[in-house]
């Protein structure tokens, strides 16, 4: 491959760590859209013949039918994905297939195969998390107003209703699809043409190609267009951020699942029993997505320690990006979709819920905004009142609402029948009437806005 510059082959060690055609083969497909809309060009300008530029199409599409089919035989010794298609289409085509690489070098190939995986990647995510925030408005509007109490600390707060927490992760992921589709709009600049680092004398029609390959426009800076590997950093950091707010969720689900809390029952589709004890049901699935964070974490921090000291402009570290993301994406793939299959799956038990919801003293809150706007304490002295409420109630083991009017006016006098009103849960959900707050009418507000956003795309 290397012609006369060098005298002898590489040992055996080198090869082993020079060669990427392992994992870089997934860019086949890209590989070959990239060299036939190069090949189009090179021949529109003049710059290889009409009958050359045919045969190397049909050439690289026999090569696709061979991959696709299992048939084409993959050599370490020609190290990448981009030498494996070039040596095949030697053979297949004879002296056209050297023409190829006219006006072009590795340097802006890879960059241009990889920038379309990720694209393409980026398309997969998008479809993915708009399914999983269309599950999650399906429960959410299913349970706009099934009651269950919010946490803080993992303690009780105030009550909410479970259609509120679901919008919570409609909100996050919501945010996970903007920067996918973001990150998309960056990247779609196509590098090829900037050949190996400072471009070519060539009379290349660079906007052709970029068109071709469905980019918006070219790269701007040769060198920039080789050594830039920002989108790939960006789809690990966004894949990160999603991963995060994934293994939230299942930490939830974990949690949720337990026979201490009951609130959902996980089929067996997304479960696993235990080799000793028949009773288990364990949220295996839900589990597994909270651990794949890591791994998607880490191939953050690997691509980004990579490039934090690379000089301008190529440098062969960056064949270590590939691996890194093509594991984040089947990983975040998967993570995905068995969350969109637990949300879609679970059977929500909304008496263990409704239950659950008025522990832990949750209408306290309710007690303080009713002696503001009542009585007009200040929010202060309120919640010293309040705060003698719930310790006279635990103290006599029961619930705020179950305390006796003649208990309350004796921590404080002006206290009313009038109270009781606002004691319950149903009614501390449906008061909370803000703008994204958990009444019921708001929250059906927040899916219809979603709904339409979806709707939108």
């Amino acid at each position: 491959m290397w012609g006369g510059r060098f005298a002898s082959g590489p040992a055996a060690i080198m090869e082993a760590i020079n060669a990427s055609i392992g994992f870089d083969q997934k860019l086949y497909a890209q590989d070959i859209r990239g060299s036939i809309a190069h090949s189009e060009m090179l021949a529109a300008q003049g710059i290889i013949t009409a009958e050359d530029q045919v045969a190397i199409a049909e050439g690289l599409r026999t090569i696709q039918r061979e991959i696709e089919t299992g048939s084409f035989q993959f050599s370490r010794q020609l190290e990448d994905i981009h030498m494996n298609v070039e040596s095949r289409l030697a053979t297949l085509v004879g002296p056209a297939a050297g023409r190829l690489h006219t006006a072009r070098s590795r340097n802006d190939q890879v960059a241009v195969d990889f920038r379309l995986w990720v694209k393409d990647e980026l398309a997969r995510v998008d479809h993915a998390l708009t399914k999983l925030i269309a599950a999650f408005l399906n429960r959410a509007e299913e349970h706009a107003a099934t009651v269950m109490p919010g946490f803080t600390h993992l303690q009780t707060a105030q009550p909410v209703t479970f259609g509120h927490h679901c919008m919570a992760y409609v909100e996050m992921f919501g945010r996970d699809l903007s920067r996918v589709r973001d990150a998309s709009a960056r990247l779609d600049e196509s590098p090829l043409g900037a050949a190996a680092l400072a471009g070519t004398g060539f009379p290349i029609d660079r906007h052709s190609t970029a068109q071709a390959l469905g980019f918006r426009e070219p790269t701007r800076n040769s060198i920039d267009s080789v050594s830039d590997r920002d989108y790939a950093l960006e789809f690990l950091s966004l894949s990160a951020i999603c991963a995060t707010h994934l293994s939230r969720l299942a930490e939830e689900i974990v949690i949720w699942s337990t026979p201490q809390f009951g609130f959902i029952r996980l089929s067996d589709a997304f479960s696993t029993g235990s080799s000793i004890m028949p009773q288990k049901k364990n949220p295996d699935a839900a589990e597994l997505t909270r651990a794949k964070t890591g791994r998607i974490n880490g191939h953050l921090i690997a691509l980004l320690t990579v490039m934090k000291g690379l000089p301008l402009a190529y440098s062969k570290d960056m064949q270590e990006d590939k691996e890194a993301v093509f594991d984040a994406a089947e990983t975040l793939d998967l993570m995905v979709a068995a969350m969109t299959g637990m949300v879609s799956d679970m059977t929500v038990q909304t008496e263990a819920m409704a239950r659950a919801a008025g522990s832990g003293y949750s209408t306290a809150t309710d007690l303080a905004d009713w002696l503001v706007r009542t009585l007009n304490l200040p929010f202060r002295e309120a919640h010293h009142v309040t705060g003698r409420a719930v310790a006279l109630a635990e103290a006599k083991k029961i619930g705020l609402e179950e305390l006796a009017l003649a208990d309350l006016q004796s921590i404080h006098a002006g206290i009313t029948d009038a109270i009781f009103d606002v004691l319950s849960v149903e009614n501390s959900v449906g008061s909370r009437t803000s703008y994204g707050g958990t009444a019921p009418d708001q929250v059906r507000k927040q899916i219809a806005y979603w709904k339409e956003r979806l709707a939108q795309g």
